[in-house]
C-alpha cells in the first residue's frame, strides 16, 4: 500500500464566505416557502380577490376616472406589506417558539445572512405576486403611466424596509404576540398608510405624518410612478430607505435565536 503523500489532503475548515451562505439560505428559505402550499395559494390568491373587490366602487369614490388605476398600485403594496411584514413575522416567530432558530444559532451563520436570506426569499415569492397581480390588472383594464423599473425598485426597497420591520419584531417578541402584533399593525397600515384609503382623505395634520408611514412611502410612490406617470418619487424613496436603514441593523443587532 502506497504511503500518503505529504501534503496531500489540507482541509482548511473554515465557515463558507457570507455571499454562499446567503445563496443557500435563500435558496433554503424559498424552498420552506413553496412546500407550505395553502400559505402560497393564499398569498397568491388574497391579492386577486382584492384587486377585483377593492375596483368595485363600494367603499368610497376616488377622484380618479379610472379606478383600476388606484386600485393596482394598492394591491401590489399590500402584498408585499402581507408577505414581508406579516407573513414573514409570524412564520420567524414560531421558527423561534419551535427551537428552529435555537439550531441554526448553533452554527456559523450570522443573524445578517439568515435575515438577508429570509428577506431575499420574499423577494422571490413577491415577484410571482407581481405577475398575477399586473396580469390580473391588464384583465381589468389597468393602464400603467410610468417606468416600471422605477415601480420595482419601490418594490426592492419596500420589501427590505418590512422585512427588517417584521424580523425585528419576530426576534424580540414571543411568538404569540408577534402573532397578535404582527396582525394589528397589518391592519392600521392597512387603513392608515394609503393603502385602502388614500391619504388625501384624511386631513392636513393626519396626512402630514402617515405619509412617512412605510405603507404610505410604498403606496404613495407606486401611484405616483404607475398611476401619474412621475419619475422616482423622491421623498417616499428616501422614506423607505431610511425605514430599511433603521429596521435591518436593529433586527439584526437585537434578534433573538430563541
Amino acid at each position: 500500500m502506497t504511503a500518503p503523500t505529504a501534503g496531500r489532503f489540507a482541509p482548511a475548515p473554515a465557515a463558507a464566505p457570507r455571499s454562499r451562505m446567503l445563496v443557500a439560505q435563500t435558496g433554503m428559505e424559498f424552498r420552506l416557502l413553496l412546500r407550505n402550499g395553502e400559505q402560497v395559494g393564499l398569498a397568491l390568491l388574497i391579492p386577486l380577490l382584492l384587486e377585483f373587490f377593492f375596483n368595485l366602487p363600494l367603499l368610497y369614490s376616488l377622484d380618479t376616472p379610472r379606478r383600476i388605476d388606484f386600485v393596482v398600485p394598492s394591491i401590489i403594496t399590500l402584498a408585499v406589506m402581507s408577505a414581508a411584514f406579516t407573513g414573514l413575522a409570524i412564520g420567524t416567530g414560531f421558527e423561534r417558539k419551535y427551537a428552529v432558530l435555537k439550531r441554526l444559532g448553533a452554527t456559523a451563520l450570522p443573524r445578517t445572512v439568515l435575515i438577508g436570506g429570509k428577506t431575499l426569499a420574499i423577494l422571490l415569492l413577491e415577484l410571482l405576486q407581481l405577475v398575477l397581480i399586473c396580469g390580473f390588472g391588464f384583465i381589468l383594464a389597468w393602464r400603467p403611466q410610468g417606468d416600471p423599473a422605477i415601480a420595482l425598485l419601490l418594490v426592492v426597497l419596500g420589501t427590505i424596509a418590512f422585512g427588517g420591520i417584521g424580523l425585528l419584531v419576530a426576534g424580540t417578541l414571543r411568538a404569540e404576540v408577534t402573532l397578535a402584533a404582527a396582525n394589528l399593525i397589518w391592519l392600521i397600515l392597512l387603513f392608515a398608510g394609503g393603502i385602502a384609503v388614500p391619504l388625501s382623505k384624511y386631513g392636513g395634520t393626519a396626512r402630514e405624518i402617515l405619509q412617512f408611514l412605510p405603507s404610505a412611502a410604498l403606496s404613495d410612490g407606486l401611484h405616483a410612478v404607475l398611476q401619474h406617470g412621475s419619475g422616482l418619487p423622491v421623498r417616499e424613496t428616501l422614506t423607505l430607505v431610511a425605514w430599511a436603514a433603521v429596521a435591518v441593523p436593529a433586527a439584526a443587532r437585537w434578534f433573538r435565536w430563541e
